[in-house]
């Protein structure tokens, strides 16, 4: 319905990258520089700069930047608005969330849904991802929301939010002075590890993995399967952990805990809702549309 020339202009902003920009549009990266100097040629003005290998916006870069998020949300309010007027949204949903998406995604999500769809009763159920898709297959939740690689064939899988898994450790302990580690020296800490069939947890041990490393090969010091309880005992102790950045937000403002860098490793992820294959009702329909939507805004 918008201009395309300004969703290419957007999503290169975002992504920083006219390569990226172009496989997430699906279209080539000449198309792409194509449209962004008709989009310059318009306003007789540069919108981005090179600073080497990167890219920035300009003043005029920025300024369209925030134009574009205001009219996308118009239209992604537009279109969800509709929906809702020909679905029937009274009754009760059930969602399952893995524990860091119930925690720290979810909450807001949920709160702007039902000013959406106030005569919906939502249930929420949280476990980790294995028990979320186990409730999903049998029917006991109507859609999830997970993180973590697992790819079941009876399930469908939407990403809608990136994640990233951080090593982490608190403000207090000697390793927070360190620039960074390497990889083998994550070999001599004193980890806390999520439970088994934690979402994290797989997708950490898939890293490893890259890196020669086996799951069992680190110091396990305990297991959780609360994040919250993790980052309470990092606090605490010169352990170390991997945990979702969107879950220590609130501790990396506060100094309370610190990011652990790790040469050459970055460990990133999609959080997905889940749906069973096949139609579903309107309202989990409804409900995968607002949190595609929403996605944008996070």
């Amino acid at each position: 319905m918008f201009d395309f020339r300004l969703k290419v202009f957007y999503t290169v902003a975002k992504r920083k990258s006219f390569t990226k920009a172009a496989k997430e549009l699906l279209i080539s990266q000449p198309a792409v520089t194509k449209h962004i100097q008709e989009i310059e040629s318009n306003y007789q003005t540069k919108l981005f700069v090179r600073d080497g290998m990167k890219i920035n916006l300009t003043d005029a870069g920025h300024l369209l930047y925030h134009y574009a998020e205001e009219i996308f949300s118009v239209y992604r309010n537009l279109e969800f608005d509709i929906h809702t007027l020909n679905a029937k949204t009274e009754g009760v949903l059930r969602i399952g969330a893995s524990t860091t998406v119930s925690q720290y995604v979810l909450p807001p999500l949920l709160a702007e849904f039902r000013k959406k769809v106030s005569s919906l009763h939502l249930d929420v159920l949280s476990d980790n991802t294995a028990i979320i898709e186990e409730q999903l297959l049998n029917k006991s939740i109507d859609v999830g929301m997970v993180e973590g690689v697992s790819k079941n064939p009876q399930i469908k899988y939407i990403d809608f939010i990136e994640d990233e898994i951080v090593l982490v450790c608190g403000s207090g302990n000697p390793l927070a002075k360190k620039s960074n580690i390497k990889p083998k020296e994550l070999l001599n800490l004193s980890f806390l590890l999520r439970e088994t069939g934690s979402g994290t947890l797989d997708v950490v041990a898939a890293k490893l993995k890259e890196l020669g490393i086996k799951l069992g090969d680190l110091k396990s010091e305990m297991s959780f399967s609360s994040t919250e309880s993790i980052k309470m005992y990092l606090m605490h102790s010169d352990s170390v952990a991997f945990l979702s950045i969107h879950a220590i937000l609130k501790e990396l403002r506060y100094n309370e805990l610190s990011i652990l860098d790790v040469e050459n490793t970055d460990i990133t992820r999609k959080f997905s809702i889940i749906q069973r294959q096949g139609q579903e009702s309107a309202l989990v329909e409804l409900f995968v549309r607002f949190v595609q939507n929403y996605n944008l805004k996070l």
